[in-house]
């Protein structure tokens, strides 16, 4: 429906286009034919006016037969010519609001679906890398943003307002995310979002942009689970091609390219997985499934990476593993199934 409302606002605003041009051309012919009467320039101007708008001043000088033929025509002509210009101003701004009210509550009815989705603030360059490799991963994005011009480029859900507001936040669908990121440009704002998403839900993972290491320890206290900083991550991107550029351009490719079929992942095993309680050897990851286990996490602890076939998974770990898509999903499939 809304692609039809903004259909028919395309075509108004053309066939306004059209009446204006037409109207105009009218006023300079009334003119052009005054003048031929033996008007002045001005008079001719002011009698092809009044008698288009039929306004009923009339007229400047005593008509003779053919001037009063030539204004009957010009009076037809140009009433119609100005209703219609009119109908189509009127049309055009109805089938602008239509348009606009109609985009809204479908980008609203869109969000309001989403569950487990990414909400980002912030659509500048670090807004955009960040929605654009999310959605290699095939994750819902809801981008927020307080500029119209720049959330209309968005392709995509989006809000447009404030995200430090709890009512954009929520229009978002903040409630119903999994993860949200804030990538304003301020340090302050990122910290005021942050702020604001975990008071809303302690069980929100956010990440929060910054440009200083002084602000980190105030994000993280504001409720961020993760800081990051752009320009440092940049720096070691760069540093790790010039003396390790096989490896940096091979992590790349397996996080975001998507050109190679093996990705790196993380799997979570929950409470009454089967895997708890067993060894890597006893639970046959690698034969039943395939992926390769690079590291294994415990909440808040060190990773233990390349862990031995006898290391044990415990209830809450996090498998990072790698593997194509069929074997990730074998591993997700067999760690959150039931026990027999």
């Amino acid at each position: 429906m809304a692609m039809g409302v903004s259909t028919r606002w395309n075509r108004a605003s053309r066939n306004l286009r059209l009446g204006l041009i037409g109207l105009l051309l009218v006023l300079v012919g009334g003119t052009i034919g005054y003048v031929a009467f033996g008007y002045g320039v001005l008079d001719a101007v002011f009698q092809t006016v009044i008698t288009v708008s039929t306004v009923g001043f009339g007229e400047v000088h005593k008509f003779s037969a053919g001037q009063k033929v030539f204004t009957i025509v010009l009076i037809l002509t140009g009433v119609g010519t100005a209703a219609y210009t009119f109908s189509m101003l009127v049309e055009m701004l109805v089938e602008g609001y239509l348009a606009d009210e109609f985009g809204r509550r479908r980008m609203q009815r869109q969000i309001s679906g989403m569950h487990g989705h990414v909400v980002v603030c912030g659509w500048g360059r670090v807004g955009r890398a960040i929605a654009r490799s999310l959605r290699t991963s095939d994750a819902e994005v809801v981008v927020i943003d307080s500029s119209p011009g720049r959330i209309a480029t968005v392709d995509g859900p989006s809000v447009c307002g404030d995200a430090t507001d709890e009512e954009v936040l929520r229009a978002a669908g903040i409630e119903r995310a999994r993860v949200l990121i804030t990538a304003l440009n301020g340090d302050a704002e990122n910290l005021y979002v942050a702020l604001t998403g975990r008071s809303m839900r302690r069980d929100l993972f956010i990440v929060a942009r910054t440009a200083s290491d002084a602000a980190v320890p105030k994000l993280l206290q504001a409720g961020a689970d993760r800081v990051v900083n752009p320009q440092d991550l940049g720096g070691a991107r760069m540093a790790a091609l010039a003396v390790q550029p096989h490896v940096a351009e091979f992590l790349d490719v397996v996080m975001h390219d998507g050109s190679l079929e093996f990705r790196l992942q993380e799997i979570d095993v929950p409470s009454g997985s089967p895997l708890v309680g067993q060894t890597l050897r006893s639970a046959r990851v690698h034969a039943r499934t395939g992926v390769l286990v690079l590291a294994v996490r415990h909440p808040s602890q060190d990773f233990r990476t390349n862990p031995a076939p006898e290391e044990q998974v415990k209830d809450g770990d996090v498998l990072v593993v790698i593997g194509n898509t069929e074997q990730v999903a074998s591993l997700r499939a067999l760690a959150h199934a039931a026990k027999g």
